[in-house]
């Protein structure tokens, strides 16, 4: 199958930056999203697949980066197909990328068929009822739009069993089958030597053959960098686009997209003995310096980043620095222990980087015992939000 996704098709995207949410001067901070590495790093995986269909995962408005914005991006570095959670971003895809296959991964729901039809988008049947569901839709409507079924190879989530798609498969024999994609999910495609890959890969390939003349899709972000016998026709990276690390404990192969910054509003001194914030959870433990920033869990900074005086917190990069998180974050509000920065290096107004740089959202996500995922869709929107290019 040839690929529609060759490097003379894939223009730069053009120089002006897009700005949204509230103006710089009313807001606590500034979140910058680097749409030229975006669009690089769709190319690189595209490139990477060759024959292979590469498509976009954007649920989750994107990876919280913004649907408005980034759909059409991709659209022109040559994605074809996007895959979404649900039909209402399904909706927002198909006015932003009119021509686009969309699938949508969450499935079906009874009463959801006017929306499917509307954003002419394709539920990944997830069950043998809404298999029977969306059976009874089509009859009932005569809508043709097609669907996907998802089979489940190993992850225990969502997808019909071995047996159930086998059964399924039957359906090929159909002219009018109404399939149009067979796609289950990696468990493990971020930890390479896990057994549980290969077993997944074979079992998708020995159910594909029950499905001759549809495509089928296996890999996701890290899925990508295991071999190419992950790939099938389509592969679905999602958060690798944004930055996050698709192989874990190496280099990132993937641009850095996310940078978060937040304003400061007070310097203060405190005495040794001196607590912050509520619970008095953390205690001055020498004479020092707290910078009080303007971010909280309401702008997304989780509230068990901060230090307390029995765990250690993470950091923020202060005039280059690297400055400890202390005491609970507020909805509005974080603290940062900055004693052993010059004098006059952090002031009134001073940006501290959240997200950014040697904190990219992995390194942040690691120290909140988190994910680089769960950094990026938990962005908040009282944040300026600078789009560049």
């Amino acid at each position: 199958m040839a690929n529609p996704l060759t490097p003379p098709q894939a223009a730069a995207p053009a120089s002006d930056a897009i700005t949204g949410g509230p103006a710089e001067v009313e807001a606590g901070g500034v979140l910058t999203i680097d749409l030229a590495a975006i669009f690089a790093n769709y190319r690189s995986l595209a490139m990477k697949v060759v024959p292979t269909e590469c498509a976009a995962v954007v649920k989750g408005d994107a990876y919280g980066c913004g649907l408005d914005e980034i759909v059409p991006l991709l659209s022109k570095a040559g994605c074809k197909t996007f895959f979404v959670a649900h039909v209402s971003e399904a909706r927002r895809v198909r006015a932003l990328a009119p021509e686009s296959v969309i699938y949508v991964l969450n499935g079906f729901t009874s009463g959801a068929g006017p929306a499917f039809m509307e954003a002419y988008a394709q539920p990944v049947i997830n069950s043998t009822v809404e298999l029977g569901e969306w059976d009874l839709f089509v009859a009932s409507s005569g809508w043709r739009g097609g669907c996907g079924v998802h089979v489940d190879t190993g992850i225990n989530r969502l997808g019909l069993t071995i047996d159930e798609v086998a059964a399924v498969g039957a359906r090929m024999q159909s002219e009018n089958h109404g399939l149009t994609l067979l796609m289950s999910h990696f468990a493990c495609a971020d930890t390479p030597a896990n057994p549980l890959n290969d077993r997944q890969i074979r079992q998708f390939r020995e159910i594909r053959t029950l499905f001759r003349g549809i495509k089928g899709s296996l890999a996701n972000s890290s899925g990508i960098f295991l071999d190419a016998s992950a790939y099938c026709d389509i592969v679905r990276p999602g958060a690798a686009l944004f930055g996050v690390n698709p192989t874990p404990g190496k280099p990132n192969p993937m641009r850095p997209v996310i940078d978060l910054k937040a304003r400061v509003l007070q310097v203060r001194s405190l005495p040794r003995g001196a607590t912050v914030g509520y619970g008095a959870t953390w205690i001055a433990k020498r004479p020092s310096r707290i910078a009080v920033i303007a971010a909280g869990y309401a702008d997304g900074i989780m509230r068990a980043e901060a230090a307390t005086n029995a765990a250690a917190g993470r950091d923020v990069l202060i005039g280059g620095r690297r400055c400890r998180m202390v005491g609970r974050i507020s909805m509005d509000l974080l603290a940062v222990d900055v004693t052993d920065l010059p004098d006059g290096a952090v002031r009134r107004n001073t940006m501290a980087t959240l997200v950014g740089g040697e904190l990219d959202a992995d390194a942040v996500g690691a120290q909140a015992g988190s994910i680089g995922y769960e950094v990026l869709t938990n962005l908040g929107r009282r944040h300026h939000r600078v789009w560049k290019n």
